[in-house]
């Protein structure tokens, strides 16, 4: 078993609407998106909270990158060819039909990156209702530090996927059907 069992009722009550959500994707998205305009909403109409809005968009950055990045990270396996023997410049990756196929796996699977960012956006919206968390800051350097961040850190990310010759999205995959099915 992956986790253990829940230690209060709440938390059994919890995980069991986990459980029954895992199979519905759309809707589940549906649901973190609303929450998350409502967020917005509220952080352009109160006009405050804006560090609680750059914290949040750090945080669902990091969730992205690593739903988008590999388990298995390909730069330490060019290391491992060459302690094994693999001439620079080639890679142990399957480059033909008759090499060994490797699936995408990814290092933060969907259902655990939906559940940690409909935590964060659904604190981050409880905390815009707090005094606390509204400091006063200017926001447009927020904005531009944070779209700075986004830029360096995907266009990493890019060429790591454009290196390494890996796809992390579904669509756009061929689909093999099953031949006995009709």
């Amino acid at each position: 078993m992956d986790a253990p069992e829940p230690e209060t009722p709440f938390a059994a009550v919890y995980q069991s609407y986990l459980d029954k959500s895992t199979p519905y994707v759309a809707y589940r998205w549906i649901a973190t998106a609303t929450i998350f305009v409502a967020f917005g909403l509220r952080i352009v109409f109160a006009g405050g909270w804006y560090i609680v809005a750059y914290s949040l968009g750090i945080y669902l950055l990091n969730l992205f990158l690593a739903f988008i990045s590999p388990k298995f990270d390909p730069s330490l396996d060019s290391d491992t060819d060459m302690e094994d023997g693999v001439p620079a410049g080639q890679s142990s990756l399957p480059t033909s039909n008759d090499q060994e196929f490797k699936p995408f796996v990814r290092r933060l699977p969907e259902f655990k990156f939906w559940h940690a960012a409909t935590r964060a956006v659904t604190l981050a919206f409880c905390c815009s209702w707090s005094e606390i968390f509204n400091l006063p800051v200017f926001w447009p350097v927020l904005v531009v530090y944070w779209l700075i961040l986004v830029f360096l850190t995907m266009r990493r990310q890019i060429q790591s996927m454009i290196k390494y010759r890996y796809v992390p999205w579904d669509f756009g995959k061929a689909k093999y059907a099953n031949k006995n099915a009709n």
